[in-house]
């Protein structure tokens, strides 16, 4: 079997690599890795080495609170970072970190493993929520390096559950430990044999109180707002701006409204602009004159976050494609969440709908009623939402006493 991995493996790269001619994410992974083994620094003999991985910059996200727990605990570590997406990779340095190198994470030969780890002489890996690259895991097994995977989630459908799954099965049977974020992530992993795994809830809990410590004023968006607050459209997607559009014409007449986009292409950011014509103003462009404009678009990437703690409620995108967007953001500063109807992979979103602080909608119909009831129930699901982050806290120390 790992021979066959190994052979999917050099598919996958030769995929990538055609894809660079017509995809510029392709090409800037491609880039990136290129003559890989050079660019990575020398470490002190005696500093121990802590790798996490993260597919992109939401698992970077997950996991700064243990990497910041880690390095406050022992300031002389030399953390180590690697990403799979170019999206992680240009965009982590827009956050406070204590990561002390960052880079790709070669394509996962056996011999790249071993060269990565001949070079960074690692004690533990953290691996964040999903990407089991088995040549790496097995290298570092046979290190007697420490493997640990947090904030994991596991799906019946996936192929450590399949009959031709058994490499990906050895693979999770090299772990410590495994933190994860649900009840039926602990089930199947029992199923497969793997009894060390712990049921502790999702850091990202931990990281949204870590935001909400360190707000800042905006100028911009407080001069746009004049003291009033916005309803806020948080990692849109077209089809989520499409699905808004009528209720933030019709609705939503007397509240300004502040969209910060997934993507921040000139050619989004255009499609934005023409959908609402000439209600819009770019974050980038505002002046103080643009305060009647009704929306203001955030074209540039790490204000989200921030931009949630001036709004009353928010509609946060993905949902309509399976690919939902972090609704935690904006419940933490007490803002009722709205989302499309595919968040079957996104926990969460469940825990939200039962506490009834967050609300799923696929009709212009359902959103409007919705709408309607958080309106006249602001105050108490605000109260609710702020209450539930602060009740599932704690996940960081939960994970590190047990490392």
């Amino acid at each position: 079997m790992r021979f066959i991995y190994s052979i999917s493996i050099r598919f996958l790269i030769f995929g990538i690599f055609l894809a660079q001619f017509f995809n510029a994410k392709a090409k800037k992974g491609i880039l990136g890795r290129k003559n890989w083994l050079s660019k990575l620094p020398k470490v002190e003999e005696n500093r121990e080495i802590i790798w996490f991985h993260c597919a992109s910059l939401g698992e970077f996200d997950q996991g700064l609170p243990l990497m910041n727990r880690l390095k406050n605990e022992n300031p002389s570590i030399f953390l180590l970072v690697t990403f799979f997406s170019p999206s992680g990779f240009e965009n982590y340095n827009k956050r406070n970190h204590p990561v002390d190198f960052a880079c790709y994470l070669p394509f996962d030969t056996k011999k790249n493993a071993t060269l990565f780890l001949n070079h960074f002489k690692v004690s533990k890996i953290f691996i964040v929520k999903y990407e089991f690259w088995c040549n790496l895991i097995f290298e570092a097994k046979n290190r007697n390096v420490q493997i640990y995977s947090i904030c994991a989630i596991f799906r019946q459908n996936q192929r450590f559950f399949k009959w031709y799954g058994s490499i990906f099965r050895k693979a999770i049977s090299c772990f410590e430990r495994i933190f994860v974020q649900n009840q039926e992530s602990v089930d199947l992993l029992k199923s497969i044999s793997f009894d060390e795994v712990s049921l502790v809830g999702d850091m990202r809990f931990d990281r949204v109180l870590e935001n909400k410590m360190h707000v800042q004023e905006d100028l911009i968006l407080t001069q746009f707002l004049e003291k009033d607050k916005a309803f806020i459209v948080g990692s849109s997607w077209s089809i989520d701006e499409n699905f808004l559009k009528k209720s933030i014409e019709n609705t939503i007449q007397k509240q300004k409204v502040i969209i910060a986009p997934h993507e921040i292409g000139e050619k989004h950011l255009s499609e934005i602009e023409t959908l609402f014509q000439l209600k819009t103003i770019r974050y980038s462009q505002f002046e103080e004159k643009y305060n009647s404009q009704k929306i203001l678009i955030i074209d540039s990437i790490g204000k989200l976050s921030n931009a949630y703690s001036y709004g009353s409620f928010a509609y946060v995108g993905g949902g309509f494609t399976g690919s939902l967007h972090n609704i935690l953001e904006p419940a933490v500063f007490g803002l009722p969440v709205i989302f499309g109807p595919k968040y079957a992979r996104f926990p969460e979103a469940q825990l939200f709908i039962n506490e009834e602080i967050g609300f799923s909608v696929s009709t212009e119909e359902e959103l409007e009623k919705v709408l309607l009831n958080i309106t006249n129930e602001k105050k108490m699901l605000s109260l609710k939402s702020s209450a539930f982050i602060e009740k599932n806290k704690g996940v960081v120390d939960k994970i590190f006493n047990n490392c």
